[in-house]
């Protein structure tokens, strides 16, 4: 009978803590929603498991030095290794062709930021300090990637948090958009047919990539780990000549690296840090940031249109957020609710993928002055 209590002892269970029944919960949540509702399963499935095994007493998965899961988080994202590989393969799946030949719409993916500043101030005045309000209000730029690239950077306590938070709301898009699209336009707004755009050639395509490369990064240096991969990804694509490069990166590479990605970023999660007001409050602070991004975004395509003959449906600024695809294609379904034959979806791309530079940008300018 000693023997046993004692084997008892050095067993998990007898460490257990309801936080940790607690997180287990949240685990079993965010696995639930990636297999049932197919919510971005491909992180939320390994960031939920990664919550589970660090909730595990006596597992030690994230003991610095020798952790299996610490060894991910330390060599993939503190080194600064993984997120810009996942912008690799993003670059190499991104068409720029939509901005080319409407170079205006650039304008929404940055009108969309608005909410990524917004709520910087408002993180800040709620107690916040800086680095931990820029890392919040990041997550209104939808883009998962960039707002775990700033956490590690600036508040490595908040990454699993802010992490969970922009990938559930980049997957709730087609929930929280509409309403909002729908409020702040009229039909007869939405009804607006936007004219062809010109046809860009393959040069433009090729150059792009590299003269955007060479003046982001200059206008904003801290920005380059993950401008520098998204745009090589780009060309790539758009060189026509390492089609195998492309596919690695489009495919092997990119489905590597998201098993690597979500694993640790859940493991940050817990629950002596997560289970606190102040940390869970980031979910409501990052819903308002995406919430305003959207809105910033229809309120600028309408100033837009007061100051040009050349109308644009304004429905387009809501795409100016980072979740691609799924924002343009939200757009494309508003639009077609109130015409069915106005197709939205291509020029919906363009504000959608200039998105993705202007949150990148947001968080260099956050690194800029912060760090």
């Amino acid at each position: 009978m000693d023997k046993f209590g004692e084997l008892l002892q050095t067993s998990g269970f007898f460490y257990l803590t309801p936080g940790m029944l607690v997180m287990w919960l949240i685990a079993f949540a965010l696995i639930y929603l990636a297999i049932a509702k197919n919510y971005e399963p491909l992180l939320l499935l390994p960031i939920g498991f990664g919550i589970l095994l660090v909730n595990l007493p006596l597992a030690d998965l994230m003991k610095p030095g020798e952790g299996l899961l610490w060894r991910f988080y330390h060599y993939g994202l503190q080194w600064e290794v993984i997120p810009p590989l996942i912008f690799l393969g993003l670059g190499a799946l991104t068409d720029f062709g939509p901005v080319l030949a409407n170079p205006r719409l650039i304008f929404l993916g940055a009108g969309a930021q608005g909410g990524v500043y917004l709520t910087f101030f408002v993180a800040y005045f709620m107690g916040f300090d800086l680095k931990e309000a820029a890392t919040i209000g990041i997550i209104g730029g939808a883009d998962g990637p960039t707002t775990i690239f700033l956490a590690t950077k600036m508040a490595p306590h908040l990454l699993g948090s802010c992490a969970v938070a922009a990938y559930s709301y980049m997957a709730l898009v087609p929930i929280i958009q509409p309403p909002i699209m729908r409020l702040l336009t009229t039909k007869k707004e939405r009804c607006i047919r936007m004219k062809k755009g010109r046809k860009v050639s393959h040069l433009e395509k090729i150059l792009f990539p590299v003269v955007a490369a060479i003046l982001l990064i200059l206008l904003v240096p801290p920005s380059a780990p993950l401008m520098a991969m998204f745009m090589l990804g780009n060309l790539f694509r758009e060189a026509k000549v390492v089609e195998r490069l492309t596919s690695a990166a489009q495919n092997e590479l990119l489905n590597i690296v998201t098993i690597f990605l979500g694993l640790p970023v859940g493991a940050t999660m817990n629950a002596e840090n997560f289970l606190q007001p102040k940390v869970l409050f980031i979910f409501f602070l990052g819903l308002f940031a995406f919430m305003v991004s959207t809105a910033t975004g229809l309120l600028l395509a309408k100033l837009m249109n007061l100051l040009s003959r050349d109308k644009i449906n304004p429905l387009l600024g809501a795409a100016g957020v980072s979740a691609v695809p799924m924002a343009a294609r939200v757009v494309h379904k508003v639009g077609a609710e109130a015409d069915k034959k106005n197709y939205l979806l291509m020029y919906a791309m363009g504000p959608n993928v200039a998105g993705v530079i202007g949150t990148v940008m947001a968080a260099g300018i956050f690194l800029t002055l912060l760090n």
